[in-house]
């Protein structure tokens, strides 16, 4: 199992009045960590190189731009503000023809450490479209080579009954 892991730092305006972070705080740190991932940074002064999934193109004038079509969140623990990033797990759950569901799980520690915990999994459907037109776009061999190592089963949730 390939994942791909990302500290993202938690910001004091994430935590609500209950003292933990806010339900919708925790899908901009999706946002972060996915965006991080999966888009091409546009500065090339930038220290820091791509990760190879990064192969959307970011910024003015992209081709490609990309929408949130559904986002499923399931919150498993609260978690309060901490000086220590939290670490974003993601994997693909699913590519289709013009999209792919990005599955995550926020944790303490990375699952592989003794006792980490998960505070939230969540499931992200991202269309690509095209920036010109407007319609959605086949994904491209290089997005697919790029995503497809870190490709298995998607976040299964909880079930009220």
């Amino acid at each position: 199992m390939t994942r791909l892991r990302l500290p993202v730092q938690l910001r004091w305006s994430d935590v609500d009045a209950y003292a933990h972070v806010n339900n919708v705080a925790m899908l901009t740190i999706l946002e972060e960590a996915r965006i991080e991932a999966f888009w091409r940074h546009p500065d090339p002064t930038e220290d820091r190189p791509d990760s190879p999934t990064a192969v959307i193109d970011a910024g003015p004038g992209a081709q490609t731009s990309t929408l949130v079509a559904r986002q499923e969140i399931e919150y498993l623990a609260p978690l309060a503000y901490r000086r220590a990033p939290v670490v974003v797990e993601m994997w693909i759950g699913n590519l289709g023809g013009a999209s792919l569901d990005v599955c995550y799980e926020v944790r303490d520690l990375p699952a592989d450490v003794e006792g980490s915990r998960v505070f939230a999994r969540a499931i992200t459907t991202i269309v690509l479209v095209d920036a010109a037109t407007g319609a959605p776009r086949r994904l491209g061999p290089q997005e697919r080579a790029a995503w497809s190592p870190y490709l298995e089963e998607p976040v299964t949730f909880r079930r009220r009954r």
